[in-house]
């Protein structure tokens, strides 16, 4: 399947549609303009507090009528590009296929190597995310405003959060083996051009979301990086910027009251503090998956070795160990509230938390509502610092491919640091209401992760996609699963060029994300928590119809409060939602026939967690036989505080060949 880089087939259709757009966007912008200027945020509103009364209202009676005569204005030129604009609408292609060509801005990428299906397995981390980047005076009926900056400021923040090395903590000894409880959002700040194995004063901190700019300098550090692995001998196949830390058990040690409240000290954007972690450290970059025989130095080891890649000396003397290893991880900030609460649920075999970054090595990221073209632009140029390949300006327009007129596309964006191989779009036919102005619909991606060593690709599927947003359309949002299950078997049948008897391609993971508007708890969404999806594909957040995991929280936000001190930054929103009281405060919680929507002066009559409709969901149905794939981790993200009323979910996939290493 050809993939589309262009939105029309020729130059020549290029330009016409550019001259058209051209004619209707003065009055596109002014009309987004005078709406905007009539609904303000909370924010806006606090910031004009201090203002006389009458200066906003002055504002208002100036410029309104200078809109108001632009906008006629330009009325006429609107209506003759819009007649040039709506039949070309019937050529154009249901997305835009975006691949860097200039790799030194892609730090993430460069680090790829290509997996052989070598070795125990390897991980694929997955996010999802509503971004809410809709014309500025829409946005502003969600709270939200300046949709250009914020896009920006969206795609910094991703790229940042998935540059960070992936930390695991190890503790060594003799009465804990087992992997810590550790945040896969940690971060270690990162030294540049450090070769394999090397010892260096390191300081270990808790980093605000705001604090960490990501090493996206190009490929002088890549290139070191990667001369430094080959000069050590070591193999490096899906080599990632990953680094697992072990504390030796064994070495007593002891730290001081002064020095363990130096790092007590909640760290800020605008000043945060350098507390460092005294001793020696040697710090070993590693894959995400098994290498060598009895290295369990793996990020897929649920064990650990007693052979210390990193080991941390913080003085003589004795002292009881489980208090050492406490202190230590406290001062690393890796261990979180909700990663000690995780292991209260025995039965569960992967990690969960609440993380203020995007997680380490994030391979796939599904976006929505990134309706505006100039938005999507700005996100697509700051995406591509460590996303190679991007899919965008997914949908139709005008009355092309759907039974209504659609004014907006789909919203739906892919970034991916692997090959896409096949994509294809569809569009829902039966959106009702204000949603049906959007081509909303689904975005099927076929993605290629590896190789084997007899050159059988090994492929994965991924889906993204937006459902409808009414409350109440409990049907229609059935009917688009249905439509989202048929359109995927036949896309997957379609691309797939493999049979039974000579297989040539290997399927590793086949994942669904997006915004499904309904939660697993509400009684209004009952039919949608029973459909036939998932008997196919697991949620990892959910235990059956109506009953999600305790520790699974709701994703989308109370508008009323996203600028309120206590959560308008990564750190502060975290914090507040891993307490239930918080939870309460800020989240929209499933509705009931026992209670009103409002939210605030109710907050003891409040259940479970929030809403919960943003999802990640995976099958092991159609997989290679002989594989296995597992959740490995689970994270609800603050990193997006303030800037969209959604929080981003992301999942980690274990998928396991079952081979020993070589």
């Amino acid at each position: 399947m050809v993939l589309y880089t262009s939105p029309f087939p020729n130059s020549f259709l290029s330009v016409l549609h550019s001259f058209s757009w051209g004619l209707i966007f003065p009055c596109y912008w002014l009309a987004d303009r005078l709406v905007a200027s009539f609904v303000p945020t909370t924010y806006e509103k606090r910031q004009r507090a201090d203002d006389p009364c009458y200066f906003h209202a002055l504002c208002i009676i100036i410029t309104t009528p200078i809109y108001l005569a632009l906008l006629v204005a330009s009325l006429p030129f609107a209506l003759i590009g819009f007649l040039l604009w709506s039949p070309l609408q019937s050529t154009r292609r249901p997305y835009i296929y975006s691949r860097l060509e200039d790799k030194s801005h892609a730090n993430g990428a460069t680090l790829l190597t290509e997996w052989k299906a070598a070795g125990n397995g390897k991980s694929f981390c997955f996010g999802s995310a509503n971004v809410c980047l809709l014309p500025d005076s829409l946005a502003r009926f969600n709270n939200v405003f300046n949709t250009q900056a914020r896009a920006k400021e969206i795609g910094r923040r991703i790229r940042n959060g998935a540059s960070r090395p992936q930390i695991k903590i190890y503790i060594d000894s003799p009465t804990n083996t087992s992997i810590s409880a550790a945040s896969f959002s940690s971060l270690v700040s990162p030294q540049g051009g450090d070769n394999t194995n090397r010892t260096v004063n390191a300081g270990i901190k808790r980093t605000t979301s705001m604090e960490y700019k990501g090493d996206n300098s190009g490929s002088n550090n890549s290139e070191e990086s990667r001369e430094d692995k080959g000069g050590a001998g070591e193999p490096n196949e899906g080599e990632e910027n990953t680094c697992i830390v072990r504390i030796n058990g064994e070495d007593n040690g002891h730290m001081s009251d002064t020095e363990t409240d130096a790092v007590n000290g909640q760290a800020h954007a605008s000043g945060p503090a350098e507390p460092s972690l005294e001793g020696d450290v040697e710090i070993s970059k590693t894959p995400n998956h098994k290498q060598k025989e009895g290295d369990s130095g793996s990020l897929d080891s649920y064990s650990a070795s007693r052979e210390s890649l990193v080991k941390v000396r913080v003085g003589d003397g004795t002292v009881d160990q489980s208090s050492v290893n406490n202190k230590l991880l406290y001062k690393a900030s890796i261990m979180k509230k909700t990663s000690v609460r995780k292991k209260k649920h025995t039965d569960e075999t992967f990690d969960h938390e609440i993380s203020a970054f995007f997680p380490a090595n994030l391979d796939f990221l599904c976006l929505q509502e990134v309706f505006d073209k100039r938005a999507a632009e700005k996100l697509k140029e700051q995406l591509h610092h460590y996303f190679e390949y991007i899919v965008y300006d997914v949908g139709v327009y005008s009355c092309h491919g759907c039974c209504s007129f659609k004014f907006v596309n789909s919203g739906l964006l892919f970034a991916s640091r692997y090959p896409v191989m096949d994509a294809a779009y569809h569009c829902y036919p039966n959106g009702r209401g204000t949603d049906s102005l959007a081509s909303k619909g689904a975005l099927f991606l076929k993605v290629q992760v590896g190789s084997t060593p007899q050159d059988q690709r090994i492929v994965g599927y991924i889906s993204c996609t937006h459902l409808q947003a009414i409350a109440g359309d409990t049907t229609v949002r059935c009917e688009q699963l249905d439509m989202l299950q048929d359109w995927l078997s036949e896309f997957r049948k379609s691309t797939s060029s493999s049979s039974t008897a000579n297989p040539e391609e290997l399927v590793a993971f086949d994942v669904i994300c997006g915004d499904l508007n309904f939660d697993n708890c509400s009684s209004e969404d009952k039919l949608e928590q029973q459909h036939s999806l998932f008997t196919h594909y697991k949620d990892p957040c959910r235990i059956g119809p109506g009953e999600d995991k305790a520790w699974a929280i709701g994703t989308l936000l109370d508008p009323e409060g996203l600028y309120d001190e206590e959560v308008c930054t990564p750190d502060n929103l975290q914090k507040v939602l891993e307490s239930e009281e918080g939870r309460k405060g800020y989240l929209v919680y499933p509705t009931s026939k026992n209670h009103s929507s409002s939210q605030k002066g109710r907050k003891a009559s409040l259940k479970g967690n929030g809403r919960r409709i943003d999802y990640m969901l995976y099958t092991e149905e159609g997989l290679y036989l002989e594989w296995k794939v597992e959740v490995e981790e689970f994270s609800f993200i603050t990193q997006l505080a303030g800037l969209t009323d959604h929080l981003p979910v992301a999942m980690r996939l274990t998928v396991s060949t079952g081979e020993d290493d070589p």
